[in-house]
């Protein structure tokens, strides 16, 4: 027996010597491409896709990676023979390449060897490293801030972590206030024995809707400020934030308060006499998370930058958040971060994930962007844009699935009231109906899947790591976001989408070129 064990101990050893080594190549060879990518991106611009705008032929084919790596990460961990397998970063990566690889094999054959890096160059410099830095740099910063303690595990003490994260998510990012908390959430339910629900609710409103007031909130919503929507734009959003984060927040109460019920008295007796009061250490931090806001907010390529008068070059914004990672390396006290219970495994998990995601998506964000025309004659009101953002973001990833949509509501007619995009509209204009219903269905349907918004991934990992046995990816959608979600979304719907949902057509409203015409608000926009 000694001798069974002494060889399953050496040949898990060998394993993870052997993973280890590949995750080093594997980091080597990716840290060489991306270097490559952001040269070709510096010499090139961001110009992407073929001048005619059609779909990709066969393109049938060419979905089938995102296909695949979307089944990899739903099937995997569901398998006895792979469930191990997957739980190691570098097989995800492997996973993801192949992906991506066939990707740019279809492209090889359906448009030509010149299609390759311009299509690798959209994926990965333009979006995959603003998406994946600012992940990264929210993630770190606010790992360095540690709230410990171990209240009491009522439902009210739990509704109240809830409410506080969905409350700062706007402020710090969905990743910062996930982050900050779900550890902290964790340890208070520690001996309790009903917790999946709590998480899941976590990541209904700290990972996704809580971000909708601000760009830094969540990932789209950076994208959509990028393209031209004013900064503080989407704190009109505010109705629809209150009204989702109420009803979830009331309805967790109600979930919790049955499931507290159902907790052995040991395990509430434990719960109850094992207290610590809360302390919040590694303050320094929120300088840094400050520091990221304002590079969000006020850096942006190709614009002056604020007090210094020079032009903003290329990445400059994402060199600044990562400096500021650097600030928060070497100027939290030591101990934080430990007893934060920081590692770098759910970031990386989803840095390996999203890069295969982010080339494999390109052909089906093509296919929509082709489908333009067919899909402008089809749908003419707010909630249908509303829901076709959500549903693709749940699955695609809700910041990419924002800007087609985004792409798609500029060329519909903007109405009387159009949002300006730019200092004076020099970006064009859309609709303001369709600017909320387009930013609400990305946000708040982010929340659907795991692969939803980069957070999703992160609360699950992390919760896994202390022992919850979170549902797989199906058994997260059927037995919470479907059930829980969908009815709350339809709310939001016939109360904010059908009331004064009519988009102006060119014929009832004539071009005005010369006029000049205000931003409108999202409060505007909802106002009945």
């Amino acid at each position: 027996m000694n001798s069974q064990l002494a060889a399953s101990a050496m040949s898990h050893t060998n394993e993870s010597q052997h993973s280890s080594i590949l995750g080093w190549i594997a980091a080597a060879a990716g840290t060489v491409a991306l270097a490559f990518l952001i040269y070709y991106n510096l010499t090139h611009g961001e110009h992407h896709g073929p001048a005619d705008h059609h779909a990709p032929p066969f393109w049938g084919l060419g979905i089938l990676p995102f296909v695949g790596i979307l089944g990899s990460i739903a099937i995997l961990p569901l398998l006895p023979m792979t469930h191990h397998w997957w739980e190691r970063n570098v097989n995800r990566f492997a996973i993801a390449i192949l992906c991506g690889g066939l990707t740019v094999v279809y492209y090889l054959f359906a448009r030509g060897a010149d299609s390759i890096l311009p299509m690798l160059n959209h994926a990965i410099p333009v979006e995959y490293v603003p998406f994946i830095v600012l992940l990264f740099s929210l993630y770190v910063i606010s790992g360095g801030i540690c709230l410990k303690g171990d209240l009491a595990a009522h439902p009210a003490t739990n509704t109240g972590f809830l409410a506080f994260g969905a409350a700062i998510a706007s402020f710090i990012g969905t990743t910062g206030a996930s982050m900050l908390l779900i550890r902290p959430l964790l340890q208070t339910n520690s001996e309790r024995k009903h917790v999946v629900h709590t998480v899941v609710f976590f990541i209904f409103l700290v990972s996704n809707i809580g971000g909708a007031l601000l760009p830094i909130g969540d990932p789209p919503l950076f994208l959509g400020y990028l393209r031209g929507v004013d900064f503080f734009w989407t704190f009109g959003l505010w109705q629809q934030w209150l009204f989702c984060c109420i009803t979830l927040l009331v309805i967790y109460y109600v979930w919790d308060s049955v499931a507290y019920r159902k907790e052995t008295k040991s395990d509430i007796r434990a719960d109850e006499t094992q207290r610590t009061p809360l302390r919040l250490t590694g303050t320094i931090n929120i300088v840094w998370l400050a520091g990221i806001v304002f590079s969000v907010a006020f850096i942006v390529p190709g614009k002056q930058f604020p007090g210094l008068g020079f032009t903003v070059f290329p990445f400059l914004r994402e060199l600044m958040m990562l400096a500021l990672v650097a600030c928060s390396l070497l100027t939290t006290p030591r101990g934080v971060r430990e007893a934060n219970q920081f590692n770098y495994a759910a970031i990386i998990e989803v840095a390996a994930l999203f890069v295969g995601i982010f080339i494999a998506m390109q052909v089906p964000i093509e296919v929509l962007k082709a489908s333009g025309e067919t899909l402008t004659a089809v749908m003419t009101d707010p909630w249908q844009f509303f829901w076709s953002t959500g549903a693709l973001s749940s699955f695609l990833d809700n910041a990419p699935t924002y800007v087609v949509f985004f792409e798609l509501g500029k060329v519909m007619p903007a109405g009387s009231a159009p949002v300006l995009l730019g200092e004076a509209g020099e970006l064009g204009r859309i609709s303001a109906q369709l600017l909320v219903a387009i930013s609400l269905g990305a946000v708040f349907m982010g929340a659907m899947t795991y692969i939803g918004n980069g957070p999703n991934f992160m609360v699950k990992a992390i919760a896994e790591q202390s022992g919850i046995r979170m549902p797989s990816f199906f058994g997260y959608m059927f037995r919470y976001s479907i059930p829980i979600l969908v009815p709350v979304f339809v709310m939001v719907t016939f109360v904010f989408l059908r009331g004064n949902d009519e988009i102006a057509t060119s014929e009832s409203v004539p071009e005005t070129p010369s006029a000049h015409v205000e931003p409108a608000s999202a409060h505007d926009a909802t106002a009945h």
